[in-house]
């Protein structure tokens, strides 16, 4: 029998294997196409029912901080990617939603990435690890939301 793994030493475990496999993705992303931080966005944007959210739940959804994410926005809109408008729940809000274009757009991007993300995940993993691993991060992750 193995010894036991510490917390620390899982973490470091993961952590590494994250930024491993996140800075090979990040070299063979369609930067031609859009950034890794607009596709993170897109990416948000397209799993929302009506592809909409206010720029401040977008916020609490990608790692970037809240002018990073107003200019990146307005980038994204003078390419008729993403519109924003006003909320019309909260005068004060700001909705941003992905437009047609956008939408092609990201499914450009997202097929090549996903290319590029299977190659890696199933060429070390198989089926069943990958399912485990699924399983475990998401236990990880919604336990750790849920404190």
């Amino acid at each position: 029998m193995s010894p036991e793994i510490s917390p620390v030493a899982a973490w470091e475990s993961l952590f590494r294997a994250q930024v491993t496999v996140m800075r090979q993705l990040a070299a063979e992303f369609p930067t031609d196409i859009v950034s890794l931080n607009e596709y993170d966005v897109m990416f948000n944007l397209f799993i929302q029912p009506d592809k909409v959210l206010r720029i401040r739940d977008l916020g609490e959804k990608v790692l970037l901080t809240q002018p990073s994410i107003s200019r990146l926005v307005d980038r994204l809109a003078a390419r008729g990617i993403l519109e924003k408008c006003g909320d019309p729940s909260d005068g004060r809000g700001t909705l941003v939603a992905l437009t047609e274009h956008g939408v092609s757009v990201y499914r450009k991007a997202a097929v090549l990435h996903a290319e590029s993300i299977t190659a890696h995940m199933s060429g070390h993993l198989a089926p069943d690890e990958l399912e485990l691993l699924a399983r475990l991060c998401d236990k990880l992750r919604t336990g750790v939301a849920g404190q």
